[in-house]
């Protein structure tokens, strides 16, 4: 490439996640898969529990239709545990097209959109990251059976943290969405969240 040639947007991007997150292909004819491979990973050597395997399976297919729905290219799911507590949560990353003719969104304008738009008590910023300056919006909900959260069997507040970080060179965002049912530990588990999030890197 020459000096001074004007390039397109990178071409991939790069997440650091713990060893114990397992991903999830999206893909209709590999998400079934995927999910089995999970359940029978974490059922391994216990064959006295065949319909608790059958429920936990039909969840996690549940969660990852959903995130392919909105749009998700990527789910992500939280496996560790602290001792025999588990600590559950899970990443959905999901590109937000660009819009051919339009021109980017400044991130400080985006950011004020959310807090127009969104429930007063998500705490919206604008976060510098390694990537690039990014949205930063956390939230915590209360599950309900008007918002579909019963049939994915949520029934504890959950805590969600999204970045919206712009693609360079394009119009795009990438969003990383984060979210615990970890009420009490809402707060180490957003420091974690934080963390992944700061490793993004673009691939050119």
């Amino acid at each position: 490439m020459t000096d001074g040639a004007v390039q397109g947007p990178p071409t991939d991007y790069r997440l650091l996640l713990p060893e114990d997150w397992f991903r999830i292909d999206l893909e209709p004819g590999r998400r079934d898969r995927s999910v089995r491979a999970l359940v029978d990973r974490q059922f391994r050597g216990l064959d006295d529990a065949p319909l608790v395997k059958q429920r936990v399976r039909e969840e996690m297919l549940a969660h990852a239709e959903k995130a392919y729905r909105g749009g998700g290219i990527e789910l992500y799911l939280g496996l560790q545990s602290a001792g025999p507590m588990p600590l559950p949560a899970s990443l959905v990353v999901t590109l937000a097209a660009p819009d051919p003719g339009g021109a980017a969104v400044p991130v400080d304008a985006f950011a004020e959109y959310l807090k127009r738009q969104g429930p007063s008590e998500r705490e919206v910023t604008v976060e510098d990251l390694p990537a690039g300056p990014s949205v930063r919006a956390r939230l915590r909900t209360v599950p309900t059976e008007d918002a579909g959260d019963a049939v994915l069997g949520n029934t504890l507040p959950v805590t969600s943290l999204d970045y919206h970080v712009p693609v360079p060179r394009s119009t795009a965002f990438l969003l990383l969405s984060f979210s615990t049912p970890l009420d009490a530990l809402a707060d180490a588990m957003v420091d974690l969240f934080d963390a992944v999030a700061g490793s993004l890197r673009w691939k050119e």
